[in-house]
């Protein structure tokens, strides 16, 4: 970005408050989303091991399916902010109906295929010959729920697009309220074992997604926004989020990489890297927030052809991701003594673990950057930079990564190439921008 005059106090106070009232509910709905699988782990626990190990393994698949398509969430954020932030909220919300049919037809492909796989996919995916039909089972029934939670990505796109964050925070909630106790009936009440959590699961996502049709439904009718799917739009909407997928696809194989190396490092390590990712996940939910507040606030400003707002907002929200990562780090090397011994007893994977979880600590400035501008570029649909960024920082990566265990290097090297990963990412997502390129006014891009 190229450089601005010093943004006056109130108006900076402003800034604040407004980041904050996005990210602060937006962290709570984030939060929200992993604690679905933690009770149903809990629940199915005590069933078995092999129910358990089958929920692990259907659980890890849904979860990869899920986050492929989270562009459905970032790419109609930015789309509905533009037009908010243009006075059309008639177009906002018929641009966000776009994107809800878009999941809608998603998820419909995604049961056609899964359903009549799942038995080959949960071999595919190593589950053991005891643990295989119980994974099968689970993923079989829980498939049905894909276009509730495709829908559910959509439509919390929409509501933040909207600058409201708030109702997916309350949705988040219920949700996972109603997901422990339905799995509960259902699971121990109703005696249908691993199969009755799937169906509470089901369940759940169906009630989330039907308040966020409410919401939305509700929305349109009040500003006479046309319901029904319109091809282009849904075209359209397909094409936004092309390059988000290539980019989130990038990341995936970068992660699913990094804990293959750390398969190959021995037991303790691959132990210790579990631990370590589980943190590092816990933190990017806390700069995520602060993402998808810029997500929504520069498509606000874009859409109202407020360059200047744009740039200032950009340049506060990057001071917000520093001073974050910088206290995050503080709290993880100050937790360290107690973080460890959460997960395990064991001397060695704590002895493997420790340099790691330094490193994490000493990463997360860069990691608030990257996140903050992550969520800026997405805002302004920069989605082929990102992108390019990301297989950029993937084909950086692997050979680095590939060469940890060649050259005998153990976790701590593993961290440091994924801290050098986040390095490459902050990099180009910086110089996009300071180069101004990403920004693009009026209400589409």
């Amino acid at each position: 970005m190229t450089q601005a005059p010093e943004i006056p106090q109130a108006t900076r106070r402003q800034r604040d408050r407004e980041i904050v009232s996005l990210a602060v509910p937006a962290f709570g709905a984030l939060v929200a989303e992993p604690l679905f699988v933690m009770a149903d782990s809990a629940i199915v626990g005590h069933l078995g091991t092999a129910q358990l190990a089958g929920l692990g393994v259907a659980s890890a698949l849904l979860t990869t399916a899920v986050s492929v398509f989270v562009f459905l969430a970032y790419a109609t954020t930015a789309a509905v902010a533009r037009r908010v932030g243009a006075g059309d909220l008639r177009a906002a919300i018929r641009q966000g109906m776009d994107g809800i049919w878009l999941a809608l037809l998603l998820g419909i492909a995604v049961i056609v295929v899964v359903l009549p796989l799942a038995p080959g996919i949960v071999d595919l995916f190593g589950a053991s010959t005891t643990a295989a039909p119980h994974a099968t089972t689970y993923l079989r029934i829980s498939a049905l729920g894909i276009p509730a939670m495709l829908i559910v990505l959509a439509a919390t796109g929409v509501l933040r697009g909207l600058q409201d964050t708030r109702t997916p925070l309350y949705v988040a909630v219920a949700g996972f309220v109603a997901n422990a106790g339905l799995n509960a009936a259902l699971v121990y009440g109703a005696g249908l074992g691993i199969a009755g959590s799937a169906w509470g699961t089901v369940i759940a996502q169906c009630g989330m997604a039907a308040v966020y049709l409410a919401v939305v439904v509700r929305g349109a009718r009040r500003h006479g926004a046309s319901l029904r799917p319109d091809a282009a739009g849904i075209r359209a909407s397909a094409q936004a989020g092309v390059p988000l997928l290539v980019r989130t696809l990038s990341l995936r194989t970068i992660l699913m990489i990094a804990t293959a190396v750390a398969a190959r490092l021995g037991d303790a390590n691959i132990a210790a890297h579990q631990i370590i990712l589980s943190l590092w996940s816990l933190l990017a939910f806390a700069l995520d927030a602060i993402a998808i507040a810029g997500q929504a606030i520069i498509g606000r400003y874009l859409g109202a052809d407020d360059i200047q707002g744009a740039r200032e907002a950009c340049r506060r929200m990057i001071h917000w991701g520093i001073a974050s990562g910088v206290v995050l780090g503080l709290l993880v090397v100050a937790a360290r003594p107690l973080f460890l011994p959460l997960f395990t007893s064991d001397s060695e994977v704590n002895d493997t673990a420790l340099p790691a979880l330094l490193l994490v600590a000493l990463s997360q400035p860069i990691c608030g950057i990257v996140f903050v501008l992550d969520g800026v570029l997405m805002g302004a649909g920069d989605g082929p930079y990102l992108a390019w960024a990301m297989v950029v920082t993937l084909a950086a990566f692997a050979p680095v990564a590939l060469l940890v265990p060649v050259l005998g290097g153990g976790l701590t090297a593993l961290w440091a190439a994924m801290t050098l990963m986040m390095t490459i990412r902050m990099v180009t997502l910086w110089l996009r921008s300071r180069s101004g390129r990403w920004i693009v006014t009026g209400a589409t891009r």
